[in-house]
């Protein structure tokens, strides 16, 4: 917290200037005093997505992105004609293939007619930030889900609203517990803000908790990050780790993290996503060749494991990829928004029909 102190402190004056008459009218309430939407498990440092400390043989490229809040969202209701935040990330550089919105700033929704609605964001400006993300509404009580950033740490964060208004903590809107371990695409690369990563649409168009442990560049299926993922407690997992994993890796890892889930998850399915099209493939001959022998490799071991017996585990497909105009991603390996609704579009059909089969989601 002192550190996160130092940084408000260094603030320009023009900034401060500028959010002074905000400040004056606005009540701002920490979001720990909310509630945290998308947690794995219980961490010391409440934006982390695992505790790191407990699983020490992981890889240290593991550990560092665990402490990103990809996933993790606030909700909360409140009667507030205006929604502001403050919040403070790591030093960390925004990648180049994102947006500094999805990288280190935040995503608001608000529900209207039933539905989840996009409604502002949070822009970032340096390490701290206080940004108004919507204005001028009526005073009527709203249910809000404030996004965190995919990629940062999140260090500190308020959420205000004016003085006089209400803000409480929302209960949890998502049912279930769906874990989803995978590449930079699961982590939200390169969707153009939080909301928009693809296990955040599908929550919120299916009212499942998908619990994102997206790991960009480092998916590879190690012994310690498999025994991690099988101890959580959760009530099936998505596998989508093959995009990182070389078909070597797929070959003698597949098997040891499917058996380690079902040996502390009897009967939770298992869904395995192959790799999909990297666009920049269709010219490079060995990026292409590399993820076809992914594919063929993965099609090989979740065989290898039904033969073997391994009960309710199912390889997903992309029948279309990203689409015939090849316009789906952002660098010709990671999906935009376009490419995402594209992958959504196939994977949602399977995932919920599999869900439905094994009664975890309502027809």
């Amino acid at each position: 917290m002192k550190n996160s102190l130092a940084k408000w402190a260094l603030l320009p004056i023009t900034l401060l200037t500028a959010n002074f008459a905000n400040a004056q009218s606005t009540h701002y309430t920490p979001a720990t005093e909310l509630t945290l939407v998308g947690k794995i498990e219980p961490t010391q440092q409440v934006y982390h997505r695992v505790d790191t400390v407990a699983y020490p043989a992981m890889p240290q490229a593991v550990k560092r992105l665990l402490t990103n809040s990809a996933g993790l969202a606030i909700a909360f209701k409140t009667n507030s004609s205006t929604v502001s935040v403050k919040w403070c990330t790591s030093s960390s550089k925004p990648l180049v293939n994102m947006t500094a919105i999805a990288y280190e700033g935040l995503d608001l929704y608000i529900k209207k007619n039933g539905r989840w609605q996009f409604a502002g964001v949070g822009r970032p400006n340096g390490d701290c930030t206080e940004y108004t993300l919507v204005r001028n509404m009526d005073g009527s009580e709203k249910e809000c889900l404030l996004y965190l950033p995919l990629y940062d740490e999140i260090k500190s964060l308020e959420i205000g609203v004016e003085d006089g208004a209400t803000i409480e903590a929302l209960p949890d809107p998502f049912q279930r517990r769906i874990l989803l371990y995978g590449s930079s695409i699961l982590q939200g690369a390169s969707a153009s803000r939080p909301g928009m990563a693809y296990p955040a649409r599908l929550s919120r168009e299916t009212g499942l908790n998908l619990l994102n442990m997206g790991l960009s560049g480092s998916a590879k299926m190690e012994k310690a990050v498999a025994d991690m993922i099988a101890a959580v407690p959760v009530d099936a997992f998505v596998l989508d780790c093959v995009p990182n994993s070389s078909p070597q890796e797929i070959r003698e890892r597949t098997a040891y993290l499917v058996n380690t889930i079902r040996e502390h998850h009897p009967k939770a399915p298992i869904l395995v996503i192959p790799s999909t099209v990297r666009e920049n493939g269709a010219f490079d001959q060995e990026v292409g060749q590399r993820v076809q022998a992914q594919n063929k490799q993965i099609e090989e071991e979740v065989a290898k494991l039904l033969r073997s017996g391994v009960k309710n585990l199912y390889l997903l497909s992309y029948d279309q990829q990203l689409g015939a105009d090849h316009e789906g991603t952002i660098d010709g390996s990671h999906p935009n928004d376009l490419g995402f609704d594209r992958m959504l579009k196939q994977l949602k059909p399977q995932i919920l029909a599999i869900l439905k089969k094994h009664r975890l989601l309502a027809d």
